[in-house]
């Protein structure tokens, strides 16, 4: 798990059996309908993965947690009993499970290494902290056990320095996406920066110096008060060079703000920079070009579209992902099949597995069949769909089971897919094909593109057929779609194909502002509902609005 106290955002429960498979995997807001669940314990992911797997808590060996909460909250609970009611809450009867504290690094690192394809590979885990550290290497090896060869103090952190570019615009620092987004305006205006690292060999000194930290004793009160002071300094920073201490522009308009661009171009370069250098020396000191990434870092996709490959990110290398980690420490896979780890582990539409809950009311909608003929006419006359089938996938990209879709044929429809999800204008969105496609419209990605984790340089041709897809600087997040993952997307994408289309659509989270990506049957009817969308496959059915307007075009 990833739980209170200590795994305080993004609380996440994964349950794996005793030869290290997955059974299921699910992120505590898509089940409470709370973006990042803050301060809210994992019960009902907990439950969802019971439920998969037909089992009761009862049935539970181990509870392994994605951090040391003993070194962090020392004393703070009588005995594991109480520790497991405050971050879980589940009934485990008179048979009370193991208790497994995985230092948070290392859970990361085993989150990423095991649902990678290698055997062996370099894992680097940078985020903003974990109890002792922000940034460490590793070497991992299939019947080896793990080693971790280098670590930087938390308040050398990498994630700090991002957060505070993140609050000085304005955004919480869970919104590093849309610092990221920012960024690429600077990017493509070709801004000159100062650069804010020094790098030196396979060491990294930032400009903003780390303080005296406690290593192996610092408890979450102290390490807090530390991130309060090193993020105060990067504002301090951020702020000085650019003679403001806020933007001027609002949220919507810091595009056309040159001093927020600036401060979000800068943060990225601090990333960009270091990263890159701490790849190299991660492969070096493992002594393989097979590179793992883990930690919140890691998503940002401008900075891993630039790391040669081979180059593996999971579909969680956010705190969510901690949660199998953990039990990947625990019990590594025994027999690994050396294809990437499926994403699609969460929640199915119905709701979990053995629930009967009601079927939504849907008298307010037209319902068809699902049609692939149909959804691709409507695709192509310019309607903006959503798609809801099978299980959740985990993590925060939607991979096509719980997507928005749209042709990305003109730059209008991302305006247009903007002002049906209430984002940013200047917000980008990613494209979705097959793989040979994929090929032909940006640079090709090894594994980042299954997960929608690597920015890609579009070509000639895939700004010329997709682009409400390109960014402003000429990239774009990709995912691609092997065999039947999502249904539905997959067999639309080849429906284009034969009638002589582009096969290539825009993808992105079914989700209204500020909310979790819908995760059952009933999510997806209230967002269909509540957004300006034009149709919904839900499972096996469409359905449409009974008073819809005119075509798009």
């Amino acid at each position: 798990m990833n739980a209170p106290p200590t795994g305080w955002h993004d609380t996440a429960a994964c349950l794996i059996d005793g030869t290290g498979r997955v059974i299921a995997f699910s992120e505590e807001e898509r089940c409470n309908r709370v973006r990042h669940s803050l301060y809210r314990k994992p019960l009902h992911a907990a439950r969802h993965c019971l439920d998969q797997a037909g089992i009761t808590a009862a049935d539970l060996d181990v509870v392994a947690i994605g951090w040391d909460t003993e070194q962090l909250y020392p004393r703070r609970f009588a005995d594991d009993a109480e520790f497991l009611d405050f971050a879980v809450g589940l009934d485990f009867g008179d048979r009370l499970p193991e208790v497994v504290r995985v230092p948070h690094h290392a859970a990361h690192a085993a989150s990423s290494f095991y649902a990678s394809p290698f055997s062996k590979a370099g894992v680097l885990v940078v985020d903003g902290h974990g109890e002792n550290e922000s940034t460490t290497i590793w070497t991992f090896e299939d019947g080896a056990e793990p080693r971790r060869e280098r670590a930087w103090p938390r308040t050398s952190s990498l994630g700090y320095a991002y957060d505070a570019a993140s609050t000085w615009l304005g955004f919480s620092f869970l919104n590093a996406g849309k610092t990221m987004g920012l960024a690429a305006y600077g990017r493509a205006a070709g801004l000159a920066v100062e650069s804010l690292v020094d790098l030196d060999a396979d060491d990294f000194r930032l400009a903003v110096p780390p303080l005296a930290e406690r290593t192996g004793r610092a408890t979450a009160e102290e390490v807090k008060e530390q991130y309060d002071l090193t993020v105060a300094a990067w504002r301090e920073r951020y702020a000085k060079i650019v003679g403001a201490d806020a933007p001027a522009a609002p949220e919507g308009g810091l595009a056309d703000d040159p001093k927020a661009v600036l401060v979000a171009y800068t943060a990225q370069r601090i990333v960009e920079e270091t990263v890159t250098a701490l790849a190299a020396a991660t492969r070096k000191i493992a002594g393989t070009d097979a590179l793992c990434l883990a930690g919140g870092v890691a998503l940002n996709c401008s900075t891993n579209g630039t790391l040669p490959g081979p180059l593996y990110v999971p579909p969680v290398p956010h705190d969510a992902g901690v949660a199998l980690g953990a039990a990947w420490t625990v019990c590594p896979p025994r027999e690994r099949t050396r294809e990437p780890l499926s994403p699609y582990l969460g929640t199915g539409i119905d709701g979990p597995a053995g629930s009967r809950t009601p079927a939504p009311d849907t008298t307010d909608l037209i319902r068809e069949d699902l049609d692939i003929d149909r959804v691709t006419d409507l695709l192509l006359a310019g309607r903006v769909g959503a798609v809801a089938q099978g299980r959740a996938e985990v993590g925060p990209r939607a991979l096509c089971r719980r997507s928005i879709i749209a042709v990305p044929d003109t730059a209008e429809v991302n305006t247009r897919v903007n002002a049906i999800k209430d984002r940013e204008r200047w917000r980008p969105f990613a494209g979705v094909t097959r793989p040979e496609y994929g090929a032909r419209l940006w640079e090709r990605q090894e594994h980042l593109s299954r997960y929608m984790l690597g920015a890609a340089r579009a070509t000639d041709l895939g700004r010329r057929v997709a682009p409400g897809v390109v960014h402003v600087d000429g990239t774009t997040r990709p995912q691609v779609l092997h065999a039947d993952e999502a249904p539905a997307v997959g067999a639309v994408l080849d429906t284009l194909e034969r009638r002589g289309a582009p096969p290539v659509l825009l993808n992105t989270s079914f989700n209204g502002r500020g909310e979790p990506i819908v995760n059952t049957r009933g999510d997806a009817l209230a967002a269909f509902r509540a957004l300006e969308l034009d149709f919904l496959v839900l499972g096996d059915a469409l359905f449409r609005k009974k008073h819809e307007g005119s075509p798009a075009r």
